[in-house]
């Protein structure tokens, strides 16, 4: 449920099973950033939309030699051991802080609800869930030109930073 300002959201930082589960459960990303993020939708029990966004790390850099869509596909091969010939692999938290969770069109759903639809979702329980204000964390990362983490600043809001 959406108070003033507050959206519900489901929070996991970054390791390579939440990489592989996107991969596994979600497939492709559905959009892919210049500034690194990576987005997924999905539906929820009762028909609310799910947003999923990889958030890239504070002062994201991208990887000499790939380009914004060439990142997932690195990431999972190399976490797969399938990558190709002379490629290097791309480490999960040299480009992504973790992963978020949240109703994509401002729908009201309550955070416990969503955190176990996306839990079960994803596979893995999330590491924060409840109410934060997206307004302030993107004022905060605009501001600073990328050069704080956006997953950090969700998890201080949920009192798991």
């Amino acid at each position: 449920m959406n108070a003033v300002g507050r959206t519900s959201t489901a929070v996991w930082r970054i390791r390579p099973e939440v990489v592989l589960g996107l991969a596994e459960r979600l497939g492709e990303p559905v959009d892919r950033y210049v500034n690194g993020s990576h987005t997924w939708f999905s539906e929820a029990p009762g028909g609310v939309a799910l947003e999923w966004r990889l958030h890239p790390v504070a002062g994201y850099v991208k990887p000499k030699g790939l380009s914004h869509d060439d990142l997932w596909d690195a990431v999972v091969d190399g976490l797969s051991g399938v990558l190709p010939e002379g490629a290097a692999p791309v480490a999960p938290d040299r480009v992504w802080d973790g992963l978020e969770c949240f109703p994509a069109y401002g729908d009201d759903i309550e955070p416990a609800v969503l955190s176990a639809a996306a839990g079960a979702e994803l596979g893995l329980p999330p590491d924060a869930a409840g109410l934060v204000d997206h307004d302030s964390i993107g004022d905060r990362w605009e501001r600073t030109g990328g050069a704080v983490s956006i997953i950090d600043l969700l998890l201080a809001q949920l009192g798991a930073g």
